[in-house]
């Protein structure tokens, strides 16, 4: 059964909302910052805080001006509104894309500060224990899933054009199935061609085995698994 005496608009529940909210913010960030990811400890206290402080400023003005206000208005503002911060932390690097779990983590901290704002601090913390459970425990969860799919995402580099017709047809001898194949050519002389593709082996067939088989084209600089 949640509390609600820290939802009553008094002086010391003012205060315990703030604390608690600095206190979950101060977490999140920690955690993402001991991982050297972005969206570290003053980007989600501060946005934490900024969201505890737009619920206590509704409740104030509901307080001040009676059925004049719409209690949720401000608040849904914050929750779309954050989304900007959090695309600042995304990053796209060698056809990879970095910084969603920063971005998600960024957005559930205005998520928390607004429940916290609104004296909802059960909720609050329920939600900063399941989060920090799903961000280490789930990787474990993928990773021995991951170990039994079939399907690879390749990131290669060859020296011609002629290569990518070598590589279609040695995918296609193996019987693989190629997903998506997205073929970036250079800019400047000298420079490689970059391919990302995304294929699913044969039932039975090792990822290591067709690491190999790819590296022993001539003409491929590198092939790597992302």
């Amino acid at each position: 059964m949640f509390t609600l005496s820290f939802s009553d608009w008094t002086w010391n529940n003012i205060v315990i909302r703030m604390i608690v909210s600095l206190v979950l913010g101060t977490v999140i960030g920690i955690d993402r910052g001991a991982k050297r990811r972005g969206g570290g400890a003053r980007t989600t206290i501060t946005v934490c805080l900024g969201a505890c402080m737009v619920m206590l400023l509704e409740q104030y003005l509901e307080a001040l001006y009676p059925e004049r206000l719409d209690i949720s208005r401000i608040a849904a503002q914050v929750i779309s509104g954050v989304g900007f911060l959090g695309a600042g932390s995304i990053l796209i690097s060698r056809h990879q894309i970095k910084g969603l779990t920063s971005a998600a983590s960024i957005w559930t901290c205005a998520c928390i500060g607004l429940a916290t704002g609104i004296g909802f601090i059960d909720g609050a913390v329920i939600l900063t224990g399941f989060w920090l459970v799903g961000v280490h425990l789930v990787p474990y969860i993928e990773n021995r899933v991951y170990k039994h799919s079939r399907y690879m995402t390749l990131y290669i580099e060859v020296e011609s054009g002629r290569e990518i017709t070598l590589i279609s047809r040695k995918l296609k001898e193996e019987n693989c199935f190629v997903d998506t194949f997205v073929v970036d050519k250079p800019m400047a002389r000298g420079q490689c061609f970059q391919i990302v593709t995304t294929i699913r082996i044969p039932k039975g067939g090792s990822k290591e085995y067709f690491l190999r088989a790819l590296r022993e084209i001539k003409g491929i600089e590198s092939v790597n698994e992302l």
